[in-house]
Parts: C-alpha cells; sequence; structure tokens
C-alpha cells in the first residue's frame, strides 16, 4: 500500500506544486492535468480564505500562509508512512522503507555495510540512500524527503532533532610506512612539506583547515582537490601522498591496514560532530527506528 493513499488529494497536489514551483512540473510528476491541480489547489485557497502561492511568470512562490500549511502538509505524509510502516511491523518488519541522506563521508562503506546487515534480519526493508553536501542534509529531513540524516555539524539547526552524536576530529591520513606514521601526533605544518589531498574549500573540513591555517599564517598547497571521498581516501592508500578525514571515513581503509590515521595536534581541529538527524517531534515509522538503533550501535569509533 502506497501512502499517498491515506493522504488528501487536495494536500497532496498542493505539496507537489510547493516541491517543484511549476504546475506544469507538478502535472507531469504526477500524471494529472495543469488543470486539476490548479482547481484543487484554487479550491483549498476558498476554503481556507487565503492565497497559499504568489504567482509569477517563473512559477509559483509559497505565500506565508501557503508555508505553514506546507509543514502541515509534509507532517500529513509522515504520518501516513508511520502509519503503514506499524501496519509492516505487524508482519515482522517485512515491509516498509527507511530513507537516507547522508554526507559522502557515509556513503562510500558504512551506510551499504549498514543496510546489507539490516536486510539479513528483514528483508522486506527497502533503502533509500541520496548523498548531499554537508549543509543540505539538514534540508531533507526538515522537508520529509529523508527519515534519517547523517553529515558532520559544528553547529545547530532549526527543526532538527539530533539523535546521535560523536565527536569527529579532523584526522590525518597517512600511507604505511611514510615518515609520519608512527608519529602519536601530527601538525599541519609538518604535514606540509607532503604531497596532500584536500577536500574543497566550500566543504566543513577544508574550512576548519584554512581557519587553522589562516591563524598560523601556513599555506597548504594540494597537488589533488576533489569533493569525493573516497578519491581522496585512495590517494593515500595507493602512496599518493596525505590527506585528512574523519575516522568514520577512513575506518574500513585503516582497519585493512591501507592507511594510518593519526590525530591532528593543531587547536581547532576537533571542533566538529558526528550527528545523525531527525525530524524534530515526528515518531518514526518502526522500521526507521529500527534502523537507526542500528546506527546508534555501530557508529561508535573503534580504532
Amino acid at each position: 500500500m502506497r501512502p499517498q493513499l491515506l493522504q488528501d488529494t487536495a494536500l497532496r497536489y498542493f505539496l507537489e506544486v510547493a516541491h517543484s514551483g511549476s504546475l506544469t512540473e507538478a502535472s507531469t510528476r504526477l500524471h494529472v492535468a495543469a488543470s486539476a491541480l490548479s482547481r484543487q489547489i484554487a479550491g483549498l485557497e476558498a476554503q481556507l480564505g487565503t492565497p497559499l502561492f504568489d504567482r509569477h511568470p517563473r512559477g509559483m512562490v509559497l505565500t506565508a500562509a501557503g508555508e505553514i500549511l506546507a509543514v502541515h502538509a509534509r507532517r500529513t505524509v509522515l504520518d501516513a508512512e508511520r502509519a503503514l510502516g506499524e501496519i509492516g511491523a505487524l508482519q515482522g518488519l517485512r515491509a516498509g522503507q527507511v530513507r537516507l541522506a547522508t554526507s559522502d563521508a557515509f556513503a562510500n562503506e558504512l551506510v551499504p555495510r549498514l543496510c546489507v546487515e539490516f536486510q539479513r534480519t528483514h528483508a522486506g526493508i527497502q533503502f533509500s540512500v541520496i548523498s548531499l553536501p554537508t549543509a543540505q542534509v539538514p534540508d531533507a529531513v526538515r522537508s520529509g524527503a529523508a527519515d534519517i540524516g547523517l553529515c558532520f555539524s559544528r553547529a545547530p539547526h532549526k527543526d532538527i532533532e539530533v539523535a546521535y552524536r560523536q565527536n569527529a576530529p579532523v584526522l590525518a591520513l597517512i600511507p604505511p610506512g611514510h615518515a609520519l606514521a608512527g608519529a602519536a601526533s601530527v601538525m599541519l605544518a609538518q604535514m606540509a612539506a607532503y604531497p596532500l589531498a584536500l577536500p574543497p574549500a566550500e566543504t566543513t573540513v577544508r574550512q576548519m583547515i584554512d581557519i587553522v591555517c589562516s591563524r598560523q599564517g601556513l599555506q597548504l598547497e594540494a597537488v589533488l582537490i576533489s569533493n569525493h571521498a573516497k578519491t581522496v581516501l585512495n590517494f593515500v592508500a595507493h602512496g599518493g601522498g596525505l590527506s585528512v578525514a574523519s575516522e568514520i571515513a577512513a575506518r574500513h581503509l585503516v582497519a585493512a591496514g591501507a592507511v594510518v590515521a593519526v590525530p591532528i595536534s593543531d587547536p581547532g581541529m576537533d571542533l566538529r560532530d558526528l550527528e545523525v538527524q531527525t525530524l524534530a517531534g515526528r515518531s518514526l515509522p518502526v522500521a526507521v527506528q529500527a534502523f537507526l538503533d542500528l546506527l546508534k550501535e555501530r557508529l561508535p569509533e573503534r580504532w
């Protein structure tokens, strides 16, 4: 059974138009005539006595009243999904869906492995995983596009509940046998003497590094810049030079002996947390709660 069957048609149409910002695009997604969508929205506006959209030549933008209704409509969708999840629970978690929004560091190894582990005991559960820049993960949870968000954060987010948190300092990644591989800790100034692979300037990790370097008057020159965590990790594993990452991103390569992870001792490189995020005030579907419990069990550091 689809969640849409438990939702009011007018609200469902309204929410799709709000999401797409266009009657035409919403019509295509829903396979419903644009005129039918327009009538449903006009009916809602007549009942509420206020416009829900500002109509512009390039699309439709929610009014203040529309924003309020959109919050209600999204929660209606989530409530419907929760009801179906609870019905699925009566069958022993043999039905349901878990939707994850995750930054790159989690998507490469941790999330696929946990999905496999979960499905071994709950074979009917389906997963949807989207990889997003860190700043977009809370937005996906807030909008209802994801049930669970996995990312690194340095500040609280509106309407987001942190279901699990652990400190996630930035570590130096070093090839085995390298001169720095046996060090108890390293400083960025030491790393600057070797070829470096770094994430791009818009990432949280790079911003932390740039702040620390600015305070020291230190310039780091990268031979490789990539927003793909696996590319950077394999650069180190293949002996190309040094890099930086969280423990969770490098955990599997450290366990396999392919790279060595060493703490960075510069002040400020530990001011970041790993967060598992959910929508504040939401009661999670049974399958989502079960996977959340597995995440919280598996995430603690193991090195």
